[in-house]
């Protein structure tokens, strides 16, 4: 069994109730069919009604009624959500007819939803900006406890068997935080850890702070970031398996790590991937994934205390259907 076919396993288990608040954006409908076709999830679905039942329509779909659906201009318990929207933001000023019109955003409600314990998990983005997914859970949800920021983690499969976890690894921040400071480098190595295992299924994440420097091969203020995210991440999360700052070829190469980095029980075994910045990572897993031929899977949003998805809008069907699970394993 791949890792792929680990993911989907591991979802239909323990079934987790996933709220996919563009019910009306085709591609997520069909994987909506698809994901309830399979056991993988039970679904909420926010959009109108006549619009989601003319899409099912056209397209044959035949689970799509075995979902929850909730009309967010038409919703009974509106009032309910409005009325714990604005005791969330009261502090920032948010008056109870500010929170009524934005629990008839289904990106709102679907974090509400969340809020209240009736769902695990939300996925939004083949329609929305990445802002408009992230900015209803940080205000509502929030992030975890000894968490302060988000960050999204990609996962690299690959045909190289001798790196990673058999060929897993899995890369972070890829796609939220430009510049993190060390603080944020540290949060990242935890969170991109506890992605490693509820996601890739991998027991063991070993973090490698990746720079460009190994082990004071280099000086530079970036570098020193680096190694003080690692002191931090040491300190406060005593059990997590990290080591920094190494070069990736030190992370990944047995050899090249023990010559590099003697002693290091990381370098040369790392399978989890720590890039000092969003930059770095963000070209890395492209160019890992445009020209090394891996398959990369996401990014995975982490650090919010509920899993809360954001897709491209150039996603396919199977990139949401994947998502699904992805965010079901989050949840668990």
């Amino acid at each position: 069994m791949n890792i792929l076919e680990n993911l989907l396993a591991k979802a239909r288990a323990n079934k987790q109730t996933i709220v996919l608040p563009e019910a009306e954006e085709e591609r997520t409908l069909i994987a909506a069919d698809k994901a309830l076709a399979d056991g993988l999830a039970n679904i909420i679905l926010i959009g109108r009604p006549a619009e989601v039942e003319a899409l099912a329509k056209k397209h044959g779909l035949e689970h799509v009624g075995e979902a929850t659906l909730i009309d967010p201009l038409n919703n009974p318990r509106a009032e309910e959500y409005a009325q714990m929207l604005q005791k969330l933001r009261e502090k920032k000023g948010m008056t109870i007819e500010q929170a009524r019109e934005l629990v008839k955003n289904p990106l709102y409600l679907g974090c509400l939803i969340i809020k209240n314990g009736e769902a695990d998990g939300q996925i939004s983005g083949a329609l929305s900006t990445t802002g408009d997914t992230l900015r209803p859970a940080l205000q509502i949800i929030k992030c975890a406890p000894g968490i302060t920021c988000v960050s999204g983690a990609m996962l690299l499969i690959t045909d190289q068997p001798q790196y990673g976890e058999q060929g897993v690894l899995v890369m972070s921040d890829v796609a939220v935080t430009p510049v993190p400071t060390a603080e944020q480098l540290a949060q990242f190595a935890y969170c991109t850890a506890e992605t490693a295992r509820a996601v890739a299924g991998i027991e063991d994440p070993r973090v490698a702070m990746l720079s460009f420097s190994t082990k004071g091969s280099a000086t530079h203020e970036v570098v020193d970031k680096v190694v003080e995210a690692t002191r931090i991440a040491r300190e406060t999360w005593p059990e997590l398996k990290v080591d920094g700052e190494l070069q990736a070829d030190a992370a990944l190469v047995p050899s090249v790590g023990e010559k590099k980095a003697p002693g290091s029980t990381i370098a040369g075994h790392a399978n989890v991937l720590i890039a000092p910045s969003l930059e770095v990572g963000n070209i890395g897993y492209k160019l890992v994934q445009r020209l090394g031929g891996a398959t990369a899977i996401g990014p995975i949003l982490q650090g919010i205390a509920r899993p809360v998805n954001d897709l491209s809008r150039g996603c396919s069907v199977d990139d949401i259907y994947y998502m699904i699970a992805i965010t079901a394993c989050q949840a668990q």
